[in-house]
């Protein structure tokens, strides 16, 4: 099946690298128009900008901290003023302070649930009205395996992994009568910038935990926000769908 998002606007955090940056093209290819925001990389954002309207999508990046709860509010009103509608919100932005949690500071802490998880209620919150409107629109939470099965060094992150699922069972309670579904795709290892740096040992030692005996692509995850943002889609909601070559069955 060819997914087919034409008509449909979109708005993607943490899209410029990574995994955002792969579910910002996917959405494009399969022909939404797509508004993504950004942290720091101005540079970085403008390429992909002309990069997708070279392929003839319509497109715009915002800066911002996710954190903030007014460029959330700005950045949905932005879409709306622009497009008149938003029909898919992908909340992707996210950090991680790895250390084990005797050593883990405060800062630490809040630092990666407010970029993680408050960001996403900043978000959803804004989309929340616009959404109930339209009486249709679908949300996808980029979570992580860490946030089902839990990770020595990650207590600060797998916390704000759990509580996107949490969060997001629960706004599809409350919106599914408008029409409005709401997912969580979680992650398992995947092949970024991040995995670029570690040893072929290191990988090799993560590919033998996962049964499919590889790391994932971004693509991956792509092809999964994708499918949930399309038609396809339409009786699934509350649901996480795993992305993670079988880690967390």
């Amino acid at each position: 099946m060819t997914l087919d998002l034409s008509g449909k606007t979109a708005l993607v955090t943490g899209g410029t690298r990574g995994i955002g940056r792969a579910i910002v093209e996917a959405l494009a290819d399969a022909g939404a128009k797509v508004a993504f925001t950004y942290r720091s990389s101005s540079e970085t954002a403008d390429a992909l900008k002309t990069e997708l309207e070279a392929k003839g999508c319509e497109c715009f990046a915002i800066q911002g901290d996710a954190a903030d709860a007014a460029h959330a509010d700005e950045t949905v009103q932005a879409v709306m003023g622009t497009w008149g509608s938003i029909d898919v919100l992908v909340n992707n932005a996210g950090i991680t302070r790895d250390t084990l949690m005797i050593r883990m500071s405060e800062e630490d802490w809040d630092a990666v649930l407010d970029t993680n998880l408050k960001s996403v209620f900043n978000f959803c919150k804004a989309a929340y009205r616009p959404m109930m409107k339209q009486r249709g629109g679908t949300i996808i939470n980029i979570s992580s395996v860490v946030g089902v099965t839990g990770n020595a060094g990650q207590a600060n992150y797998a916390a704000s992994k759990a509580g996107m699922i949490g969060f997001t069972k629960s706004l599809a309670r409350e919106l599914g009568g408008r029409g409005v579904r709401a997912n969580v795709v979680a992650p398992g290892y995947i092949a970024t910038d991040m995995t670029s740096d570690l040893s072929d040992d290191v990988k090799e030692a993560m590919s033998s935990t996962i049964p499919l005996k590889r790391l994932g692509n971004p693509e991956d995850i792509a092809a999964a926000v994708a499918f949930l943002a399309s038609d396809a889609a339409t009786y699934i909601t509350g649901h996480t769908l795993h992305v993670d070559g079988g880690m967390a069955m």
